[in-house]
């Protein structure tokens, strides 16, 4: 008896949106992409096609004008799937399965990939420019929803999917020269490798903080705002301390003083902070009594904050 796969498939169950559709259906290895472009030529729509391990190597589904959206492949499940040196600029492949997925040297310019399932997709040498990757890849929303439902070894299992679907992502876009979402993925595979330590521990704290101060080296603009922060913070317990003095006078909250008097010394003690973080010290104002310890702590705390910025910065830039 022939082989199932090899017999051929009438035209009337081609042109059949339930013959592409249907998991269970014996998919024709040969000739697959002629029979499909032949569904194609008359339609855009391809959600919830069943493609897995089909050879499609080559295949056009680059918007047209007769399909100016592009092609449609919504929930399509594509696993290990060979669309290498494929054309499927601006094709619609949210929720789709590509998990394994051949997409080597393929053209996926302004395509959607939100809410796929990018684990172990091969993009090396493909075309990702302009792609919408969606806030959060597939796996690090189910963590997400399992970890909230109490499902925690679950919960790990798909967080450390996600780490390496963002690390294999990151990777082929620092290939691509796309570093700006490649520092981004960086810093959600960081934050993934973080949900999965132990809770709590030294190591999650330090690496939670490290994501606070400057996005684990990706967000430099944290640093800033976390320095101004700290300076308006010190000049606040300077002036409600009257902690500070200039020409033997405490700069300091006095009830005595009017409102203008009084905000004439906060801007005093914040200046003040403002030399003490960034260790000017030019010895016009000087601390008294506890304040002190408040000073040295924020001129420690200025010079590595602002190495810290040099650092992530030079980061950013060199790439």
């Amino acid at each position: 008896m022939a082989d199932s796969q090899d017999m051929p498939t009438p035209q009337s169950a081609l042109d059949d949106r339930d013959y592409w559709t249907n998991a269970s259906a014996d998919r024709p290895q040969l000739d697959t992409m002629a029979r499909l472009q032949s569904w194609t030529k008359k339609s855009n729509d391809l959600r919830g096609f069943v493609l897995r391990r089909c050879d499609l190597s080559g295949i056009n589904l680059s918007k047209t004008a007769d399909h100016p959206q592009g092609y449609r492949l919504q929930g399509a499940d594509l696993y290990r799937a060979n669309f290498s040196h494929a054309h499927l600029f601006s094709a619609d492949l949210s929720g789709a399965v590509l998990m394994k997925a051949n997409f080597n040297a393929a053209n996926l310019q302004s395509a959607n990939l939100e809410n796929a399932n990018l684990l172990g997709i091969e993009l090396d040498h493909a075309k990702l420019h302009n792609i919408r990757w969606g806030d959060r890849i597939l796996q690090e929303q189910q963590a997400l929803a399992e970890e909230k439902s109490g499902h925690r070894e679950q919960a790990a299992d798909l967080y450390l999917e996600a780490e390496e679907t963002y690390r294999n992502l990151r990777i082929h876009l620092e290939r691509s020269g796309l570093f700006e979402r490649a520092g981004d993925f960086f810093h959600r595979e960081m934050v993934m490798r973080r949900k999965q330590m132990t809770k709590p521990s030294s190591a999650r704290a330090i690496s939670y903080l490290v994501d606070i101060f400057c996005g684990y080296g990706e967000k430099p603009i944290r640093v800033v705002l976390f320095s101004l922060a700290f300076i308006v913070f010190c000049a606040a317990c300077y002036f409600f301390a009257a902690g500070v003095i200039y020409q033997g006078q405490e700069l300091g909250l006095n009830t005595r003083f009017s409102l203008m008097e009084n905000l004439n010394h906060f801007i005093s003690c914040l200046y003040f902070s403002v030399v003490t973080f960034t260790t000017l010290g030019y010895g016009d104002v000087t601390p008294v009594g506890a304040t002190r310890a408040i000073a040295a702590v924020e001129a420690f705390a200025g010079s590595f904050t602002m190495a810290l910025y040099v650092v992530v910065f030079v980061k950013k830039m060199t790439r």
